[in-house]
């Protein structure tokens, strides 16, 4: 059977319920959302006379979540417009609706009598074939699923999305062993291809795999805080990105999911269990009376810490759970956490702080990682059947680097497995078996494969033809040219990668050198070019400290020699032979955006941050960004309207003046970055086989060189009108008087000089404008101050 899912349903409008409905509409499915009906009117309700009749308020549940969609931070939807896919209605009168769904999403309250009743109400109204899931954070999906038809059954399981759903990469798919496995199947793939997750298959066991093991070691986290006497403030500094945990670390991570959630997730797990596991799900008392008195983190103002202002500025504060007092923040610094800041990698500082023995930092870490490395290889088999489930459970919904086995072997399985011996901790049975058959590790390569442990054997790890990994492809295909600032690599089918791997991906001349090379490169011996990396953001944009430094010792001519060598690049990019398809992910600010805005195409990962931001710094765009930007404008005019290049202009100058950076892919297409050319993956994880895909399809249509542009632009006329608003600001106290000698630069490099209205000039005169306006702005002494200041605090100046 081919399936499906052109549309959905969501049963209950909370948090989450509001958020995969979000999500949903993100990635272009219609749905419906439906709650129940208020028992009462609210304040609002009865002045406007209504009564619990009217459908206002019968749906106003529903209602006032969509709405709310807009207000969040970090907001649920990519874009206004995703709201208009999502309607609303209440489970009395539109649960008839939940028949066109595809898809049916139970998300109401963790109570598995309400939910059995949801359940028997949705199989009254769906239509056969259509797939339902409950989004449980534990409740058994088996005992949910009792009573119900068998076609009901063969299509019903459990999808536990990770909160928020837009962002966080996990969805633990759990079937029942009713779950038609073609269903499943089906169901794991779309998850990954259209949602754009990391699916991982779970057992029908409390809290499934990440709540299970994450809570486990948040709790045993905070039971050796207590009993060895560290700080809120000395554990988080060490349980972050020193052993490869996230910023947040233990306390600021509670705070962040809200102490009532963690509780409750908790006590899933304490009714459920026995014995010594029991006892460490058991949550300690301060952390109840934190519960009591409303200190839930985040959401409620205070809880591990409180903020506060004084001194003309805030200031955090962390609570000490003996005395429910808050005092100043402590960081845990010793000769430990000293080393391993040295070291290079998660892996390397992780086993520096676990070998420091009698180190406070030291004895901390290891006193915690233990048992939740004891935990995890006991729990194999029984919450999901291999450790490669486990490990990238972990690492997609706690943000974790390394998951607990990845973690096993960064330490040294022979070496951890022996100290736990020596202090009395039983070794895992499956962690014995491994030794015993001289296997030092829980993965192993071999062969150009990647091998797990799994039942006494050595299991071949599946490769996702989707997954493009270019540090595999270096290792098995080589480096075809490289430099300080990136590598030009062969990603196979005729297509060659160019990977920026400076520091921070700026750009700077190794990288504007090595673009110039892919690209000669490419049209001798390739069918098309993808620029793309996979490092933390796409590329933040220029070198900023370099340029500052040149500018500050007046080496005008090297600045004037770097701006026209990467005007060139950004030229060369555009009008190359063969096909160059950039793949932004993350943040692509000014020289980033810079690079992609000429491309035959963009191929923007979902989550893409794109924007022309050198206003910022006291600068404008000097790659070539407004230029491109204005003609992508001006492209973008629906067939059939007449060009108005005073409100495209207008638009770009706007978007520039003020270094509007777009939310999302599909706001940077609102922003004018992304055209009806450009495409968006919604899983990162494809984002480079999709740009792949694209530049092959553009080499097989034949794809030809644009032919130079000619520029129209708006002269005198839109110049005047341009700095007129700039003007207006400065008047209104707005801006600085520098701000507005920046947009001048910017108004006459958009209007194209003192000429008029209508004149087509070259390309190459809006970038000699372009240049001359950059170099005069960053021998400003206030210009510099602004990128001082950005480099040091990592903010704008307004000054």
């Amino acid at each position: 059977m081919k399936r499906s899912i052109n549309r959905a349903a969501v049963i209950g409008s909370g948090v989450m319920g509001s958020g995969i409905a979000a999500h949903l509409a993100n990635v272009g499915i219609p749905v419906v959302m439906l709650d129940i009906v208020p028992k009462e009117l609210n304040g609002e309700e009865k002045r406007k006379g209504l009564s619990l009749e009217d459908i206002e308020v019968r749906n106003r549940l529903a209602l006032q979540s969509k709405q709310a969609l807009l207000k969040q931070k970090p907001s649920p939807i990519t874009s206004k417009n995703t709201l208009k896919l999502i309607e609303t209605g209440n489970m009395e009168d539109d649960l008839d609706r939940i028949h066109e769904a595809d898809w049916i999403i139970e998300v109401v309250t963790e109570n598995l009598e309400i939910k059995k009743k949801v359940m028997a109400a949705v199989e009254d109204n769906r239509k056969e074939g259509a797939i339902v899931s409950s989004n449980t954070s534990g409740i058994s999906v088996e005992a949910m699923a009792e009573g119900r038809t068998a076609e009901f059954q063969r299509h019903f399981m459990g999808t536990h999305f990770f909160n928020p759903p837009r962002y966080l990469k996990l969805l633990e798919v759990i079937p029942t062993t009713k779950t038609d496995p073609e269903v499943l199947q089906f169901m794991k793939v779309f998850g990954e291809n259209v949602l754009g997750k990391g699916v991982v298959e779970a057992k029908d066991t409390p809290n499934f795999i990440a709540n299970r093991i994450g809570t486990y070691g948040l709790l045993v986290t905070v039971k050796e805080m207590l009993e060895s006497g560290y700080s809120v403030g000395e554990i988080d500094s060490v349980t972050g990105p020193m052993i490869g945990r996230p910023k947040s670390a233990t306390f600021r991570t509670l705070d962040v999911v809200g102490l009532d959630t963690f509780i409750h997730v908790a006590a899933n797990v304490y009714d459920q269990v026995e014995g010594k596991e029991k006892e460490v799900f058991d949550v300690p008392d301060f952390m109840r009376e934190m519960l009591e008195n409303g200190w839930l983190g985040s959401k409620s103002g205070q809880g591990f810490y409180q903020k506060r202002r004084e001194n003309g500025g805030s200031a955090i504060y962390e609570l000490n759970p003996q005395t429910l007092q808050y005092e100043e923040r402590r960081k845990l610094k010793t000769a430990a956490t000293e080393t391993a800041k040295q070291q290079k990698g998660s892996r390397k500082k992780l086993k520096a702080l676990v070998e420091a023995k009698g180190d406070k930092a030291g004895d901390l870490v290891w006193s915690i990682l233990k048992p939740v490395l004891i935990y995890a290889a006991d729990l194999v088999g029984e919450i999901a059947d291999d450790i490669v489930s486990i490990d990238r459970a972990m690492k997609w919904g706690f943000g974790w680097e390394m998951g607990p086995f990845e973690t096993w072997d960064a330490i040294g399985v022979q070496e951890a497995a022996a100290r736990m011996e020596k202090e009395g901790d039983r070794v895992p049975d499956q962690v014995r078996d491994m030794l015993a058959r001289n296997d030092g590790s829980f993965y192993k390569t071999e062969g150009g494969g990647l091998y797990y442990y799994h039942r006494g054997n050595y299991r071949q790890q599946e490769e996702n033809p989707r997954e493009v990994d270019l540090k595999a492809f270096k290792t098995s295909q080589g480096v075809i040219q490289k430099n300080t600032g990136a590598s030009l690599i062969d990603i196979g089918d005729g297509i060659a990668c160019l990977e920026f791997h400076s520091q921070n991906n700026a750009i700077g001349l190794d990288i504007i050198q090595m673009v110039n090379t892919a690209l000669e490169e490419v049209d001798k011996n390739y069918d098309g070019l993808v620029i793309g990396n996979q490092g933390k953001n796409f590329c933040v944009g220029a070198n900023l400290a370099m340029m500052l430094m040149e500018a500050q010792d007046d080496n005008f001519f090297e600045l004037e020699l770097v701006i026209r060598k990467f005007q060139e690049m950004t030229m060369n990019i555009k009008y190359s032979n063969k096909p160059v398809v950039v793949a932004p992910f993350n943040m692509a600010l000014g020289g980033g955006a810079e690079v992609a805005l000429p491309a035959a195409a963009i191929q923007a990962s979902m989550e893409t941050y794109m924007g022309l931001v050198e206003v910022g710094v006291g600068l404008i765009p000097g790659g070539g960004g407004t230029k491109e930007l204005y003609l992508k404008e001006l492209r973008n005019l629906p067939a059939g309207v007449d060009f108005d290049l005073a409100k495209a202009a207008n638009d770009v100058f706007e978007k520039v003046a003020t270094a509007k950076v777009s939310e999302s892919a599909a706001q940077a297409r609102e922003n004018g970055f992304l055209d009806n050319n450009d495409r968006i993956s919604t899983n990162p994880d494809h984002l480079l086989f999709d740009a792949k895909r694209r530049a092959i399809s553009l080499a097989e249509a034949g794809y030809r060189a644009p032919a130079p542009e000619k520029v129209p632009v708006v002269g005198d006329a839109g110049y005047a009108a341009m700095l007129l608003g700039a003007k207006s600001l400065e008047y209104s106290g707005y801006a600085s008087s520098h701000d507005v000698k920046i947009a001048e630069k910017l108004a006459y490099v958009l209007s194209g000089g003192r000429i008029r209205e209508g004149s087509l000039v070259d390309e190459q005169l809006i970038l000699d404008l372009e240049r001359e306006a950059f170099l005069s702005l960053i021998g400003e002494p206030l210009t510099q101050a602004r990128m001082q200041h950005m480099l040091v605090k990592g903010k704008p100046l307004r000054n």
